[in-house]
């Protein structure tokens, strides 16, 4: 009821109230300082000749009250500035008091004038300070309110504290500081804990969101501590201090981020790309691995050219929920068919072409994470090879237009699993182009992909957020690289240039120097890099060895052997391959260690068909392999 009565009242009709409470607190003022008064016994009649007295206290102090400002000041805003306020229009009111002295009642001493105008500052505050509690309460009765934990006690800790008690969403609940003279202390009414209570106190007083309002603390040192409260489960913020918010300090300097582009020298190979619509327009499509960064940018990309049907492939929930519903979001009319499975199932495969009448097959699933598949060998070559085999067979025989395989510079070579498993799917591809009369196959060859899962972008960019250090796996490590945006035009382009057998392969400009990419990274983040010449850099790059199986330098071509095509960024490879009989051979053989769960089997056929798939001698590299 009292909540709708306030509720109900406007501006003006509070502000008149509180002057008006202000006034009467007058009377209560003066009566409780005649009794505090021992030298006067306050009886009724010496009362009733003070009510002229105090009536005209009264309209003075109405009058002072409205003059000073004080029914003006919201409840939630009275602070010190509000009690100066009120002691001004109480020391008006005492003076007048005096002023007034045995004119309008009987004389009294300068003691009681001087009690009833501390006691006038005392009720005036008081009853402010409780009816904005009680508002408070009321307003915030029933609401989910978020409680936060402040990191850091200091100065910016308390001024949050004190924003936050003003908000009727957010409740703070207690500060952590690391510092141990602080904890168990009361500041700004909330009790000081350890880091180490974090835990704890997120669970026992149900907290909501950690604040760290600590800006005087390095980046990488916040972000170290963020990354260690998230570790927990918590939502974590970073607050900058209030006087850096309007000030000259720290917003001023911040750098924005750089874009990758530009710190790799990318010309926006994009833009000059022809457009693909006429290859695929009206076309009934397959794409594996849809799920994937290279897979869901082929989606994307080909709903701009408008095919007639889309069937999405991938063994990731995940991946296929989020690419179909982000493609029926795109676009209308279009019929998009997700199909939660594997490219091992050949049955599936096989249906799925024929029910659907597919035209063209761009091949994107396969395992690529290289010290993952160093790890689970016979994973990677039976999900990369033997599915490769497994797919292609199937768009053969349903008479698909076109088959392209997504390969990678990691073939060029190889030293680990993973590059060998792709370049015996290439071979497998190239082998059955040369019996292919109807489909015709090819593959796109081209190198790191900015922002795919296992590229070391993500990587860098997850260490720098979290404070560093940095690691990389050598100091002379180069690696070249291409957007997403580039990688899926280059397969769409380059699909519809083939003729059968076809290796393309991007001019993707110099390599890239790692390290420098990692110095780059770190300072477009505005962090400096912490080494030798610079003791107090922020983020330091840590150097932890090459891994197993993996090169200083990646290569994009066997031979140097290279032909033209239609773009000048485009080339295509000559290079050797297997015989029909040779590719059955290392099948059988590989399809053998598989089933019988030898590893070392797998890498012996794997040593031995790439090596002769390339016609060159075999390395030491590749022995390890």
């Amino acid at each position: 009821m009292f909540y709708r009565f306030v509720t109900s009242l406007t501006r003006a009709q509070k502000q008149i109230l509180f002057m008006l409470m202000d006034a009467g607190m007058i009377g209560i003022a003066m009566f409780s300082a005649l009794a505090l008064n021992a030298a006067v016994n306050p009886n009724l009649p010496l009362i009733l000749t003070l009510l002229p007295l105090i009536g005209a206290l009264v309209v003075v102090g109405g009058y002072a009250s409205w003059k000073l400002g004080l029914p003006q000041i919201k409840l939630n805003a009275y602070d010190t500035r509000g009690i100066t306020r009120t002691a001004a229009f109480a020391a008006t009111c005492g003076i007048v008091g005096v002023a007034l002295d045995g004119i309008l009642a009987p004389p009294l001493s300068l003691a009681v004038y001087f009690n009833f105008t501390l006691l006038l500052l005392v009720i005036c505050a008081s009853w402010r300070i409780l009816l904005r509690y009680v508002t408070f309460e009321i307003y915030r009765r029933g609401q989910n309110r978020m409680r936060v934990l402040i990191y850091g006690a200091g100065q910016t800790g308390q001024q949050l504290a004190a924003a936050l008690r003003q908000d009727n969403a957010i409740e703070p609940v207690a500060f952590v500081d690391d510092n141990p003279t602080l904890q168990s202390q009361l500041i700004s009414g909330l009790r000081v804990h350890a880091p180490s209570a974090i835990k704890d106190l997120i669970a026992r007083k149900g907290i909501d969101r950690v604040v760290l309002a600590m800006p005087s603390i390095s980046q990488p040192q916040l972000a170290r501590i963020a990354h260690r409260l998230r570790a927990i489960g918590c939502e974590v913020h970073a607050l900058p201090s209030f006087a850096e918010l309007v000030g000259e300090g720290e917003l001023r300097k911040r750098v924005s981020p750089v874009s990758l582009d530009d710190l790799l020298g990318r010309n926006r190979l994009e833009s000059e790309l022809p457009g693909v619509s006429h290859a695929y327009s009206g076309r009934r499509i397959m794409i594996t691995g849809a799920g994937g960064s290279i897979g869901s940018e082929l989606c994307r990309q080909l709903i701009a050219c408008k095919p007639d049907c889309v069937v999405l492939v991938d063994h990731s929930e995940l991946g296929l929920y989020s690419i179909d519903k982000e493609l029926r979001d795109l676009s209308e009319g279009l019929t998009i068919v997700p199909v939660l499975g594997s490219v091992l199932d050949e049955k599936k495969m096989s249906d799925l072409m024929a029910e659907h009448r597919i035209e063209v097959v761009l091949h994107a699933a396969a395992y690529k994470h290289l010290p993952l598949v160093e790890c689970n060998v016979l994973s990677g070559l039976n999900n990369n090879v033997i599915g490769t085999k497994i797919l292609a067979e199937a768009a053969r025989e349903a008479g698909v237009e076109r088959f392209i395989l997504v390969s990678s510079d990691k073939a060029v070579r190889p030293t680990n699993v993973m590059g060998a498993s792709k370049r015996l799917a290439e071979l497998i591809v190239q082998d059955l182009a040369t019996r292919s009369t109807s489909t015709r196959f090819s593959m796109v060859r081209f190198g790191n992909v900015l922002g795919s899962s296992g590229s070391v972008i993500p990587l860098f960019e997850e260490q720098i957020a979290r404070g560093g250090p940095v690691t990389l796996t050598d100091r002379k490590v180069t690696r070249y690289f291409m957007t997403i945006s580039e990688a899926a035009r280059l397969v769409l382009l380059a699909g519809s240039f083939a003729r059968g057998g076809d290796v393309f392969v991007l001019d993707m400009g110099d390599p890239v120097p790692i390290e420098k990419l990692a110095r780059q990274m770190i300072e477009g983040a505005g962090y400096s890099v912490k080494n030798a010449a610079n003791p107090e850099g922020d983020i330091e790059i840590e150097v932890t060895g090459l891994r197993k199986g993996e090169k200083l330098h990646e290569e994009l071509l066997i031979s140097s052997d290279m032909l033209t095509t239609p773009h000048h960024k485009i080339m295509r490879a000559q290079e050797s391959y297997l015989s029909e009989f040779e590719i059955a051979t290392a099948l059988k053989d590989l399809r053998n260690a598989i089933t019988g769960l030898d590893e070392d089997m797998a890498r012996a056929v794997i040593a031995r068909w790439v090596e002769r798939g390339e016609k060159v001698p075999q390395s030491e590299e590749m022995q390890s392999v």
